[in-house]
């Protein structure tokens, strides 16, 4: 290792002026093992420069080169992983962690032992030495070859001391004055004692003849002492004559001092009573305002606003410490509390009569309204109440007793009036609905000359639905559900119904929010969550004169704002209690009157519901409606349910073909109404539903009596009833019942075809027979110029078929077919001339089949039809014409 450190030290560190003072043979842990050597240097130039340099074998000969290197102050942290057992591994912390693993232990350890001491002496920074021994961080160093390593070259650092240039100089010439040093030390060095000699005795001489310059020295130093002590006597009594005129400029201090005092302790006095005065200080018109003040006039009630501000500002000021002790302020607060007492007990005295006769002394009723079927305004009294705002948010402040009680007065007097004016109006709404004649009267449980609903559902009649050819009775079972006969309900009758429903909500909106908007006012209760300014701080004089704001903390603001909303509500729900009650009943007798209406219900009620959430969402209005809207949607269900169950109902007359089915039709009416009370309605979605509940049960019943009738084939019924849904839906174009309109003319399509092909096979069954056997044999096998070779398909067995069928039976068979294809379909769908079409098509088409068979399998007989083509198209034409 010895010989290493010379030949790192020639090669490498010398060229830098570096000096090697550690080194430790190391690889890199846990990887293939690549020797290179961790180097300890310093520089010899100073300051000094301590540094960490990693020395690697170049791999293209055997010399040494620089690798790494790292300075010594960027070492954080040196980790020797175990102090008490002999572990050659060790971590250095630099800019990242380098872990070595050393060729012995005590290289290892002689290392952090060589960094620990250049650290200690050149830098001094703190360096964590983590599972290190405590022997080796001393300052002595260990035994051994770490002795060679370390040691002896940093004493020798620690020695070394550069000569100055004189004395270089003076070596020089005392060198060159004795030239024979060099060859004879020992007369060199008797020459240098001979010269030594010499300066002690001329220093002996020098020191004798300098005393009588000391003795002269010491006189002066005797003389300048004596005057010194003549200077002290001098001060001495001067210190005297000032220790008098001391003791008066302290007593001077002490007056003047006491009188900083007393004007310091005056100047506060008179803060705290300015402080008072005006705070505390209420004036004579403000003590007669509440007292005696007008509660009617507007002079008057602004007087009292402004002594009732004035007082509360007087009540809330916040008192400094020891101010409750003094009698005056005592005597002030009792007034304050026995004028807050007088003033709360007129003002609740007075608005307590105010309600009180406003709601026995209300004198419009509905009678003047019921020509416009509107509501009386409180506008008036709103506005006039609206001058105590203030008065009363001073109560609330000050007296929340009589302030809830006022609330409770209000409510109780405002919902009797309310009670009343809601129910005429409601009532008047139901007999415009029902019309004013005894015999609508009786049917909806009307009674009285004042018209007052007292019936009930079960005094309404239920009519019976009866199958009927004609559309507008077979319809009748659509009205069942409205308890009406069609003659009793006409467009004009649903059309008046809508008005007098929109013309109730319209007059109920505007009531509720003005009541509403008048309640958050008048009793101050916040609706809205909106942050409240800070109370405004009187000012002063001086800086700590004005009075603290209590400013309540942010919890118990945002507790009072749900509180205040609650009891809007809760005011809101006691008021217009009667209001969802009479709306039920409404929303029930028109119900009653005629299913449909819940149609014009769920639109004009989710309208108002989503005018009203624009609003305001949480609003008693909003809430009322949102709850109305529920019923209304349950009857709207129910009306679907109802038309679904009529489906499912429906009884066919065996003696009569069936047509189009009556449900089909009241789907027809249902979507028509719909539609043109759904346009641009909000809750379209509910309507798309209801259609495809609706159309899906139309699809089973009309399959269903298709298949139960016996008068009518299946397929006509199916491809009348499909053809009449498919024309519905296509004139209306209702988006969502698009894949349900192709459905339907696929079944259409389909069933007209089967009705075709099963009527044509009559007319020449025996021809169809005899082709179909034909087809059979080649199907089997037999070669189609070898049919003419069957017993039973020759060519004289095929003449005779052909015979039976000449033109005049062919149109005969077809005239009589006419006949009944017009008996099997009803006039309202008019399909006849489409199926007779088809009917062409299809016998042209078997026609040509028939040819085209008689040509392969009877090649050069010459055997031919009784009739051509043309024949067939005039026999069609002319019975179609003829009938």
């Amino acid at each position: 290792m010895t010989a290493i450190k010379h030949a790192l030290q020639r090669d490498i560190f010398t060229p830098n002026d570096e000096r090697l003072l550690g080194i430790v043979n190391v690889c890199k842990a846990g990887k293939k093992k690549k020797n290179c050597f961790l180097c300890a240097t310093v520089t010899t130039e100073r300051p000094v420069q301590v540094k960490v340099v990693k020395v690697k074998k170049s791999d293209k000969g055997d010399f040494y080169k620089r690798q790494q290197t790292w300075e010594l102050r960027d070492l954080t942290e040196v980790d020797a992983k175990d102090a008490s057992k002999e572990n050659p591994e060790f971590d250095l912390h630099f800019e990242k962690v380098y872990r070595w693993l050393a060729s012995s232990t005590a290289e290892k350890n002689s290392f952090i032992s060589c960094i620990w001491k250049l650290n200690q002496r050149y830098l001094r920074k703190k360096v964590e030495f983590v599972n290190v021994s405590s022997q080796l961080l001393e300052e002595s160093v260990p035994s051994g070859e770490s002795q060679s390593v370390t040691g002896g070259d940093e004493d020798a650092l620690d020695d070394y001391q550069e000569l100055s240039t004189r004395e270089e100089q003076d070596i020089e010439s005392m060198v060159e004055m004795c030239e024979y040093a060099i060859s004879n030390a020992e007369a060199f060095a008797e020459q240098l004692s001979k010269e030594l000699q010499v300066l002690d005795g001329a220093n002996i001489q020098s020191i004798m003849a300098s005393e009588k310059q000391v003795n002269i020295l010491m006189q002066l130093l005797d003389e300048a002492l004596a005057e010194v002590d003549t200077i002290e006597g001098k001060l001495s009594s001067y210190e005297e004559m000032l220790q008098s005129v001391k003791e008066q400029m302290d007593q001077i201090s002490q007056s003047n001092r006491l009188i900083q005092i007393s004007n310091t302790n005056n100047g506060k006095l008179l803060d705290e009573i300015q402080f008072l005065v005006n705070y505390m200080d209420l004036s004579k018109g403000h003590i007669r305002a509440l007292q005696d003040g007008d509660l009617t006039s507007p002079k008057g009630i602004e007087a009292c606003i402004n002594a009732s501000e004035a007082l509360l500002q007087c009540m809330n000021v916040a008192l400094r410490p020891g101010h409750e002790k003094l009698m005056a302020v005592t005597q002030q607060q009792l007034l304050f509390a026995e004028l807050r007492d007088t003033f709360a007990r007129r003002l609740t005295n007075h608005l307590n009569n105010v309600f009180v006769h406003q709601g026995h002394d209300q004198s419009s009723t509905l009678s003047q309204h019921t020509a416009e079927l509107t509501l009386p305004k409180h506008s008036p009294l709103h506005r006039d109440l609206l001058r105590y705002s203030k008065l009363m948010e001073w109560l609330k402040n000050t007296h929340r007793e009589k302030y809830e009680g006022l609330s409770r007065t209000y409510v109780d007097y405002m919902s009797r009036l309310y009670e009343r004016e809601i129910k005429d109006f409601f009532e008047v709404a139901k007999i415009k609905m029902a019309g004013t004649t005894k015999e609508a009267k009786s049917k909806f449980g009307l009674h009285g000359s004042s018209g007052k609903l007292t019936g009930s559902t079960s005094s309404l009649n239920k009519l019976t639905v009866q199958g009927s050819n004609s559309r507008r009775s077979q319809s009748s079972s659509l009205l069942d559900m409205g308890n009406m006969s069609a003659s009793d309900l006409d467009v004009a009758d649903r059309t008046k119904f809508d008005k007098i429903f929109e013309q109730v909500l319209s007059e109920l909106e505007p009531l509720c929010l003005a009541e509403q908007d008048f309640i958050s006012k008048f009793f101050k209760l916040q609706q809205h969550p909106t942050v409240a300014p800070p109370l405004a701080q009187p000012e002063t004089e001086e800086s700590d004169g004005g009075t603290p704001s209590r400013v309540p903390p942010q919890a118990e603001h945002r507790h009072s704002l749900s509180s205040e909303k609650d009891m809007v509500r809760l005011m809101m729900n006691k008021i217009f209690q009667s209001i969802e009650t009479e709306l039920n009943s409404l929303i029930a007798l028109g119900d009653k009157i005629d299913s449909f209406n819940s149609l014009y219900m769920l639109v004009k009620m989710s309208h108002h519901v989503w005018t009203a959430e624009n609003v305001d969402p949480a609003s008693y209005l909003s809430t009322t409606l949102g709850n109305v809207l529920v019923t209304v949607k349950r009857n709207f269900d129910k009306c679907i349910s109802g038309q679904i169950r009529q489906m499912e109902e429906v009884k066919i007359s065996k003696k009569s073909k069936v047509g189009i089915l009556s449900f089909v039709n009241t789907f027809e009416d249902f979507a028509e109404l719909a539609e043109t009370i759904f346009r641009n309605a909000e809750r379209r979605g509910d309507l798309d539903k209801a259609y495809v509940k609706l159309i899906r049960a139309v699809f089973m019943n009309v399959e269903k009596v298709a298949s139960e009738s016996q008068k009518t084939p299946r397929d006509v019924v199916m491809m009348e009833n499909f053809h009449h849904i498919f024309s519905t839906l296509s004139r209306l174009k209702i988006s969502c019942l698009d894949a349900e309109r192709r459905e339907a003319k696929h079944k259409y399509t389909d069933h007209l075809q089967s009705y075709v092909i099963n009527s044509l096979g009559q007319p020449l069954e025996k021809l169809n027979h005899f082709f179909e056997g034909v087809e059979a044999r080649v199907a089997q096998g037999v070669r189609e110029e070898e049919v003419s070779y069957q017993l039973a398909f020759n060519k004289q067995e095929l003449r005779k078929v052909i015979k039976e069928y000449p033109g005049k039976e062919v149109k005969k068979g077809l005239d009589n077919l006419y006949k009944k294809v017009d008996k099997h379909l009803c006039e309202e769908e008019s399909l006849l001339q489409v199926v007779w079409h088809s009917m062409q098509d299809e016998f042209i088409r078997q026609y040509k089949h028939f040819e085209d068979l008689i040509g392969r399998c009877y090649p050069g007989s010459g055997i031919t039809m009784e009739f051509t083509i043309q024949d067939m198209l005039e026999y069609f034409s002319s019975i179609a014409q003829s009938h």
